[in-house]
């Protein structure tokens, strides 16, 4: 960002830590706890999200544990966040070297300031970010905290109240700790060298080698997920989110193909009996293909020509069902649940009506959704136009999908 009064840019990087196992959060299917989902999506995803969202904020380095990267490449591809955006660091043994590793990552071009945060704090605001930035210094640390309320007591081992502790002075310390670069890397250098493992921030470090830090307000719904408890409120608190403002997106394809010399048509995955075929590079199905556009409409991601060209001589007489599955297949990737298609054909002949049980079953399928969330509707052009003609067939296909998250502010 351009700081106020100065000719020159400050840059502030950020290194996201998230290799630990996070035992204390059990064992779940899913992983460790940074990619367990919240809300659909994993814990990770949402901490990147706010940092990507930071234009002040560049690069933003992720350290991850050895064995994650396939967790790591799949909750990126589901809350379709661009991994070109993120440099990737292996870490180490413990966070205070993965830390050190990260920020390692940063050398070559350094930052004039660093943030350092718990990717298992996914509730990181911008507001916070952005209050963190004013109060960094050449010479001093930022360190979010909020004041301890709670009456502290000291308790010996047999588990007895020793004394009561003053609280005055005290606070609850968060992420990102932020600092200039250049020292706080030659702290954890320094640390690394005498084999200091022990501290538990990096503002510990900091204070340790002499570097100030300051303490700024902090924010209570910058919570760090530690148990398997915290995983369910804060999944319980992004649903609720969402019931306000849910991410349901509409589609709509529309396809038309004439007719040529043959003896059938294919229609919603049907094989029906005809005077003619539709003519197409593929089997020319014109309702999948309108189905593919609408589908791949809800993710921003092109049309069927776009992945399925028809000058590309492996789709000629190719079946239309799997132009279909790949659009479902994006969508799902997504974490998309399609909750309907709409599919109305427009054709004077043939009649539709004694195929639509058939079409309908084939679409089910295809779409991976009841039958009820499948409509198969016909008209004719009223003898106007190019299908009133019989010269072609046409079709219009709306979809609605229902997406992880809200929709944007």
């Amino acid at each position: 960002m351009w700081q106020l009064g100065k000719a020159y840019l400050i840059r502030t990087a950020a290194v996201i830590v998230a290799a630990g196992r996070g035992e204390r959060a059990g064992q779940s299917t899913e992983g460790p706890k940074q990619y367990r989902r919240i809300g659909g999506q994993a814990v990770l995803a949402h901490t990147l999200r706010t940092f990507l969202a930071c234009e002040q904020i560049s690069p933003v380095v992720v350290v991850i544990h050895a064995d994650d990267h396939d967790l790591y490449h799949t909750a990126l591809k589901r809350a379709d966040i661009d991994a070109a955006r993120l440099k990737l660091v292996t870490g180490g043994p413990t966070r205070q070297e993965s830390t050190r590793l990260g920020l390692l990552a940063l050398q070559d071009d350094a930052p004039d300031y660093v943030m350092i945060h718990d990717g298992v704090r996914p509730f990181i605001t911008q507001d916070l970010l952005k209050r963190i930035m004013i109060a960094l210094h050449p010479q001093t640390g930022v360190l979010p905290a909020l004041a301890v309320s709670d009456t502290l007591k000291q308790a010996g081992g047999d588990a007895l109240v020793t004394k009561t502790v003053p609280r005055a002075g005290l606070f609850a310390a968060q992420t990102p700790q932020s600092f200039p670069f250049a020292p706080i890397l030659d702290a954890h250098n320094a640390a690394f060298v005498l084999g200091r493992t022990d501290f538990t921030d990096d503002a510990a470090i900091a204070e340790w080698q002499s570097i100030p830090v300051r303490v700024v307000e902090g924010s209570a719904d910058n919570t760090k997920i530690t148990w398997a408890k915290d995983i369910e409120m804060a999944d319980q608190r992004l649903r609720q989110d969402m019931v306000a403002f849910p991410d349901i997106r509409t589609g709509n394809g529309y396809d038309v193909h004439s007719f040529e010399p043959g003896d059938h048509v294919w229609l919603c995955g049907v094989k029906i009996p005809h005077d003619f075929k539709l003519n197409g590079h593929s089997d020319a199905d014109v309702a999948l293909h309108a189905l593919t556009d609408a589908l791949l409409a809800t993710r921003g991601a092109g049309d069927i020509g776009t992945h399925f060209p028809p000058s590309d001589p492996q789709w000629k007489g190719a079946a239309s069902r799997q132009f279909v599955e790949f659009a479902v297949k994006t969508v799902r990737e997504a974490g998309g649940r399609i909750a309907n298609a709409d599919i109305t054909l427009i054709a004077e002949e043939p009649k539709i009506g004694p195929h639509r049980e058939a079409m309908t079953a084939e679409l089910s399928d295809m779409l991976g959704v009841s039958a009820d969330r499948v409509s198969v509707k016909a008209t004719t052009n009223e003898k106007m136009g190019f299908v009133g003609r019989k010269e072609g067939i046409a079709s219009i296909v709306t979809v609605s999908v229902i997406y992880p998250g809200e929709v944007p502010a």
